[in-house]
């Protein structure tokens, strides 16, 4: 029987929430063009969009924001955050921003031109945006195991060494401004990358001379994934794995809000001085300045402290075995996912589950409405809404390999009771799979379409 671990925390304050009539939620789905970005909050029973900015603040970080100095330059707060940044992630320089998209977008903006491209194991939604925004080509390198959702490689995130060799090689290092790699792999299952293949990916670049950079988001949960499988690491603690991940790096952007378990912030970081230079000039220009980043002091506070709790073991294991019982419960009733679960959501496979539906008409998207129609769940497909793109040499649309719906789990929100639930849905909606059928686009833009665009169902 799966087991689901003990909260390491008791809840202080709640939320109401409400599971409106199905006429409702049909009414609803409707209204927003069958697209569940354009839901009202208030009309969704358990929302897993997302975990970026949805988990819950702890008493210590809400007490850190009445401690929050609102300064326009030199706040005690920033100085406070660049405590802890330099502390866990090492680089001699960084800025605050929004968010994670923000700090993408400044450093794309000063490193990226048009006709570069840029590999990475997998680029998530934002960060692939903000590159051929610039111009560029996002790449993706992952090792083949990413592509078999059964497989049970403990390192599904890992890069292709072999791949990015070959890639430079082919491509030109005057055509790759810097290399990337995510942590964990949102876009690939939310699957953690090895400590051996952070260190050998780094050598790559840096023997051709390419900066190293880190997309950060989920980096405790990555650094607690290399402390269970990892051999060597069974006894550092995740502060200490995290210290020595980004060792290897040149720099690191990322979205505090993740890991860092905050509604608001991002952070990026380098160590190169004349680089640092241009980001904050940049920064200056599109977000505020270098010592706040579009942030209120407050923020920086709760950032500073929740970089930390983000480390904790004891959250750690409660936050993984959370998704491992989600994923126990799935497992039991024949619904495929990508294997082995990863840290921070379930990543159902839509194209299995609905196999008479075809990319071009997002089987994806089809179990999406179904769950808020069956439950009122709000989940987020990833797949050939978010990421099928036409080729720039023929024109012709190339679809994604996997075709996902991910569950994001936020911190620290949902019980035991909340996860049978969602379980119980999705095991309704399985029994009659065959029934459901795809949609069409009826508007979509050109970058980031699954935030905005509309559907109708054929």
């Amino acid at each position: 029987m799966t087991k689901h671990p003990p909260e390491p925390f008791r809840i202080k304050v709640v939320e109401p929430i409400r599971l409106i009539s199905h006429e409702q939620r049909v009414a609803a789905i409707q209204e927003a063009g069958y697209n569940v970005f354009s839901l009202k909050a208030e009309d969704i029973f358990i929302d897993l969009l997302t975990d970026s900015g949805t988990g819950a603040m702890s008493q210590r970080q809400w007490a850190g924001m009445m401690d929050g100095d609102e300064s326009y330059a030199g706040a005690k707060s920033y100085y406070r955050l660049k405590k802890s940044v330099e502390d866990i992630f090492g680089f001699e320089h960084f800025v605050p921003a929004h968010q994670g998209r923000a700090a993408e977008n400044i450093l794309a903006a000063v490193m990226v031109k048009p006709g570069n491209q840029v590999p990475s194991n997998m680029h998530f939604d934002t960060t692939d945006a903000n590159i051929r925004a610039r111009g560029g080509r996002p790449v993706n390198l992952v090792i083949e195991e990413a592509f078999d959702p059964a497989n049970l490689h403990p390192f599904k995130g890992n890069m292709d060494l072999l791949k990015l060799k070959a890639f430079i090689d082919e491509t030109g290092r005057e055509n790759i401004p810097l290399g990337m790699i995510t942590v964990t792999n949102n876009a690939g299952g939310g699957q953690p990358v090895s400590m051996e293949n952070i260190r050998s990916v780094a050598e790559i670049y840096h023997s051709y001379g390419i900066p190293f950079f880190i997309d950060a988001a989920r980096y405790a949960e990555n650094a607690f994934f290399i402390k269970l499988r990892e051999p060597g690491y069974a006894d550092k603690t995740p502060l200490e794995i995290a210290r020595e991940m980004f060792s290897y790096a040149d720099g690191f952007c990322m979205s505090a809000k993740k890991d860092a378990i905050v509604n608001i912030g991002g952070l990026l970081g380098v160590n190169d001085a004349a680089l640092f230079q241009n980001i904050s000039n940049e920064l200056i220009l599109r977000e505020g300045f270098v010592s706040y980043g579009g942030l209120a002091g407050r923020d920086l506070d709760a950032i500073a402290i929740g970089l930390y709790e983000g480390l904790d073991e004891d959250y750690l294991s409660y936050r993984l075995g959370q998704t491992a019982y989600l994923a126990g419960l799935l497992r039991e009733n024949g619904i495929g996912m990508i294997e082995p679960p990863g840290g921070h959501a379930i990543y159902v496979d839509a194209g299995a589950m609905l196999p008479q539906i075809p990319q071009a008409e997002f089987p994806g998207q089809s179990l999406v409405v179904e769950m808020y129609l069956e439950g009122g769940i709000r989940a987020v497909e990833i797949g050939s809404v978010m990421f099928a793109q036409p080729d720039p040499l023929t024109g012709e649309v190339v679809y994604p390999r996997l075709e996902l719906v991910r569950l994001a789990i936020p911190r620290r929100v949902y019980t035991q009771s909340h996860m049978d639930y969602i379980a119980e849905t999705l095991v309704k909606i399985s029994k009659r799979a065959d029934k459901l059928r795809g949609y069409k686009f009826t508007y979509a833009p050109e970058l980031l379409r699954h935030f905005t665009a509309r559907f109708q169902p054929l």
